[in-house]
């Protein structure tokens, strides 16, 4: 599931005619971005969801054969990300799949994340994994972390008042009965999180590499800096 139906309002005064999963860095777009790592994973079809622009991003999508692109048409309604991941259940099918936010690149390390990503998953321990990378390295990040991490991989909120020393990476892998009996059409997706962390089934994989978190104008600017410096 890639969300690309937000309105992109910190990215303004772009998103105004362009949506932001089309917004380029390193001279290719953020969903270009992501569906090219999931091709390279072994990702043989993504659900997409649409709202704001969604024209252009149909119309971007059209050419693509790997992965295999499902519109999720959310025009008439923006159901944030819950609700646009209960729409799209059928094409989802019964089994974990991955989400994936438009908004998130990374600086590959020697490994693919992805496929180390989807090693590590184990659905009798897990609900919910989720790729985290450090606060303190990660680029365009300018919020005080999400998440600790205890020694098995188990997440943990954020305390209000501390720092926490990971950050969400965009990237997760969830159990599709996580959802079921959900009879709200439109809800967030974090609450799913914080409950699967109370439960001791919050999981996260540290990123080998760079994270950058492209969610302002500014952020594109060093999301560009961080690529053009990991060439030389």
């Amino acid at each position: 599931m890639v969300f690309a139906a937000g309105l992109g309002r910190r990215m303004r005064p772009l998103t105004e005619k362009l949506p932001k999963p089309l917004v380029r860095v390193a001279g290719k777009t953020l969903i270009d971005h992501m569906l090219d790592r999931c091709a390279d994973a072994g990702v043989r079809k993504a659900v997409v969801n649409v709202h704001h622009l969604a024209d252009q991003i149909e119309a971007h999508l059209t050419p693509r054969r790997r992965p295999r692109i499902v519109i999720s048409d959310e025009r008439s309604k923006l159901l944030d990300q819950g609700g646009g991941i209960r729409k799209a259940l059928p094409e989802l099918g019964r089994k974990p799949f991955f989400i994936c936010n438009t908004d998130a690149l990374w600086l590959e390390g020697p490994r693919s994340n992805l496929r180390r990503f989807t090693a590590a998953w184990d659905p009798e321990r897990m609900d919910v994994l989720l790729l985290v990378a450090d606060t303190a390295t990660s680029v365009g990040v300018d919020w005080p972390g999400d998440f600790s991490m205890d020694a098995d991989g188990r997440l943990a909120k954020r305390d209000e008042r501390l720092v926490a020393p990971f950050v969400y990476a965009g990237v997760g892998i969830l159990k599709p009965e996580l959802f079921a009996g959900v009879s709200a059409e439109i809800f967030k997706l974090a609450p799913f999180f914080f409950a699967a962390a109370e439960r001791g089934r919050l999981f996260g994989m540290r990123l080998d590499g760079i994270w950058l978190h492209v969610g302002t104008p500014d952020a594109i600017v060093a999301a560009d800096r961080a690529i053009d410096r990991s060439l030389l």
